[in-house]
């Protein structure tokens, strides 16, 4: 059963309640403080070649977030996990993050165009916005009539258009400060839905990605690992074990 989505504050708060056996991270010596002063490279985003990455270009590890903006589990990651590895990891300038999109589904097409869309400085706030609006818009797309989801399950042009629109997916960022024309511009684009579509068919050859949420960590498929329950750990032995 699918837990329920907690505050960033409380998963921050999970994640240091989870270290305080080994690691205390109101200590500065703590192996997940930073030593200097801590930077804000959660906010340092760049387009990558199949998605975006955050964090520290210079970090040493690289963590890849392969996920899907229709699957729950995605959405739960988002809010619990996603909050702490920007306090304690990213921003200090210990890890990068590439978030990698995987399209399960013509919705999924439509919203991750509407989350590539613009500067990729903005990514993070197009992101999280639309996933942790998750429960919403997926609400109203499984109680539409079946007529209409069969229209957006498509996944072409009209389709996505029409669920943009009828979700309110393009509203939600443009009350962002988002023009609406550019939101559109990018939701009706064949060439970028394509390239969305060989990317995923590309990571999925070369690292076996075939679930959701899914995670490698420095070019590596990490096997059985789908929740935040299971990455954390393999975070604290990672760099309690530089520290040391």
């Amino acid at each position: 059963m699918l837990k329920p989505l907690l505050p960033a504050a409380a998963a921050v708060l999970a994640l240091a309640t989870g270290v305080a056996a080994a690691q205390d991270l109101s200590r500065p010596q703590s192996a997940f403080e930073p030593k200097a002063k801590s930077s804000n490279f959660q906010n340092t985003v760049t387009r990558t070649e199949r998605g975006h990455l955050i964090g520290n270009p210079e970090a040493d590890t690289t963590l890849v977030e392969f996920i899907s903006y229709t699957c729950p589990h995605c959405a739960d990651f988002a809010a619990r996990g996603e909050p702490a590895l920007d306090v304690v990891l990213l921003g200090p300038g210990k890890i990068k993050v590439e978030v990698r999109p995987v399209i399960r589904n013509g919705l999924d097409l439509a919203v991750t165009l509407l989350a590539n869309c613009g500067d990729p400085a903005q990514f993070k706030v197009r992101h999280r916005t639309l996933i942790l609006a998750q429960a919403d818009w997926l609400g109203k797309a499984r109680a539409a009539p079946q007529s209409q989801q069969a229209i957006w399950q498509r996944g072409d042009k009209a389709g996505r258009t029409n669920a943009a629109s009828a979700l309110g997916l393009t509203a939600m960022l443009a009350a962002k400060g988002q023009s609406k024309a550019e939101l559109d511009a990018c939701v009706a684009s064949d060439a970028a839905a394509q390239k969305l579509l060989e990317n995923g068919e590309a990571d999925s050859t070369e690292l076996g990605v075939n679930s959701t949420p899914s995670f490698a960590m420095d070019g590596k498929l990490l096997e059985e690992v789908h929740s935040w329950e299971d990455l954390y750990p393999l975070l604290r032995t990672r760099f309690t074990a530089k520290a040391d």
